[in-house]
């Protein structure tokens, strides 16, 4: 029989029920609003919560601060992380269920700061990832030489940039397309962030000890066609990837570099054998994401070619000066003249040349030098072609690239 100190004081169960409410519905406007992550941030005078939409964070409350350990407790309660630890960082997940009968990821990380814990929850909506290779930003050129190497039958195609440049979505975008009934596709990240029918997912798990190599070695027992591994973290996990590219599979990856021709870099300081490398990557795509106009109040202006020029426009390619290109306004469709985000793309399938190079352990500027003799554009110069088209902004540009790069 349960103890009458055992059962929820009615007086305290109606006054959690508002934090209950808050939170769920702070969780919907997030899904709403196609935000990416949610910041719930205490200060020493004031606490806060932000949303990362379009990859700028906003602030879109500010609770008063004695709500902050309740909605710590809260949002600990719902991803099972223990609500009494407060000096230490957690990780934990859990599911939000929709009206609309959906159900959704969500990441949560802990962190205790001077005035509190800070949470971060990630929103992961299968819902909204475009999986349309053709829609996310490829220029032809480019997306042509993608697809030839993602229809090979086998090869290491790598994608690389910093966290939350769309990695995770054009790999999937390339699952997509290749998923039929006729390949077994297997995939191990960490999590899960796009849940994609007719393909075999695993989460890494570090407490029973499945990380990324133990996985990928159960893949090749299981007469796999295409593999997807989250992240080339280290030695061990880029050694099995390369191995199983070798031995005909298709296998495709990420890694965190600058551009394309550093990721070749990255692998040899890894440990990897320079042959192994030249003889299992087919290409590595480098992307970024930058903001797109809003199609309905971005406004004409113009640019001097020598601005272009300093920024890294081709000198072949000023045929007219000033440059027309588009500048945000700001309306009511929009935020601050931004709606939406794109991809821009540097593209780099290794050549025999470039293979040469990697055998000769060669230094990144010899690398980005043949790069673009083989007519392979920096992520500045993809940058700027959407500039010109009236896509996105230069100080967007600027904002995600580096001259050269």
């Amino acid at each position: 029989m349960e103890s009458a100190s055992a059962r929820p004081k009615p007086a305290a169960h109606a006054e959690d029920a508002p934090v209950v409410t808050y939170v769920q519905q702070l969780l919907e406007q997030a899904v709403a609003l196609r935000a990416s992550d949610l910041h719930f941030e205490p200060y020493e005078h004031r606490y806060r919560v932000r949303m990362r939409i379009d990859g700028e964070l906003r602030e879109i409350a500010s609770p008063h601060m004695a709500l902050k350990d309740r909605l710590a407790s809260r949002i600990k309660v719902m991803s099972r992380l223990d609500i009494a630890e407060k000096r230490l960082p957690q990780d934990g997940r859990m599911k939000l269920h929709l009206a609309d009968g959906r159900e959704l990821d969500l990441r949560v990380s802990t962190l205790p700061t001077l005035f509190g814990e800070k949470l971060v929850i990630r929103v992961l909506d299968s819902a909204q990832a475009q999986l349309d290779l053709q829609r996310l930003g490829y220029e032809p050129e480019d997306l042509a030489r993608l697809l030839a190497a993602i229809r090979a039958p086998h090869g290491l195609v790598l994608v690389t940039g910093p966290t939350g440049s769309g990695k995770t979505q054009s790999l999937y975008a390339c699952l997509n397309l290749l998923n039929t009934p006729e390949v077994n596709i297997a995939t191990v990240e960490d999590p899960c962030e796009i849940q994609l029918a007719g393909i075999n997912q695993v989460n890494v798990q570090d407490k029973p000890g499945l990380s990324f190599a133990v996985a990928l070695r159960a893949f090749l027992r299981q007469d796999p066609d295409i593999l997807m591994v989250g992240e080339v973290r280290d030695l061990e996990t880029a050694n099995i990837a390369i191995q199983a590219a070798q031995t005909g599979h298709l296998v495709l990856s990420t890694l965190h570099t600058n551009d394309a021709p550093s990721t070749l870099i990255r692998l040899r300081n890894m440990g990897t054998a320079t042959y192994n490398i030249a003889a299992s990557v087919s290409l590595i795509t480098a992307q970024r994401l930058v903001r797109c106009l809003c199609p309905c109040c971005k406004q004409a202006s113009a640019l001097p070619v020598d601005t272009l020029r300093q920024a890294g426009w081709p000198q072949a390619w000023c045929t007219v000066d000033p440059v027309p290109v588009f500048v945000p306004v700001g309306c009511a469709h929009c935020h601050k003249g931004f709606a939406g985000r794109t991809g821009i793309f540097q593209v780099m399938p290794v050549s025999p040349d470039m293979q040469g190079l990697v055998l000769q352990e060669a230094g990144i500027q010899a690398m980005q030098r043949q790069a673009r003799a083989e007519g392979v554009h920096s992520l500045r110069v993809a940058g700027l072609r959407k500039v010109v088209r009236g896509i996105t902004s230069l100080d967007e540009v600027l904002a995600a690239t580096r001259e050269g790069a």
